[in-house]
């Protein structure tokens, strides 16, 4: 394979910088699957990205937890690079913790929703997963309220 092939591109669309994944190439010039995982938060009260959530990816293996990604989401609620990718994306069962509890405090008081010493409904949101595939690319978006969540296999 090519070396120092760029697997992150940035373009910008209308004004803002997203992130583009780019095929690797061999030395054939033919593509070369890489396979990958990406996230993005979108708040479905506001109409706006998730910004400035954190999250952790861990691999569950034999019963095992261990933390192999850590990201910020930015100002478009996307991670500025793939949570994991190469040899670092294996088949196998993970999962990624969406730390919401402070974004959806912040939110919510400049909202006048919430009160500082109510429990929040929503803290962590913890999706469990599976990899069949580590050729293919793996996108789990959050879309987040208050009081619910949903998640899909996005492309």
């Amino acid at each position: 394979m090519r070396t120092g092939f760029a697997a992150f591109a940035g373009a910008t669309i209308a004004d803002k910088k997203v992130p583009i994944y780019c095929t690797q190439l061999d030395n054939l010039g033919n593509s070369v699957h890489m396979g990958h995982l990406s996230t993005h938060i979108l708040d479905t009260t506001r109409g706006k990205p998730g910004a400035g959530i954190k999250l952790v990816v861990e691999r569950i293996e034999n019963g095992q937890r261990s933390v192999v990604s850590q990201a910020v989401t930015n100002d478009d609620g996307r991670c500025d690079k793939p949570l994991l990718e190469g040899s670092d994306f294996v088949a196998g069962e993970y999962e990624i913790q969406f730390a919401v509890g402070s974004y959806l405090k912040s939110t919510a008081a400049s909202n006048h929703q919430h009160s500082n010493d109510a429990p929040l409904f929503l803290d962590t949101v913890v999706i469990r997963f599976g990899v069949a595939s580590a050729d293919e690319h793996y996108h789990v978006p959050l879309l987040i309220s208050p009081f619910a969540y949903s998640t899909y296999r996005g492309s």
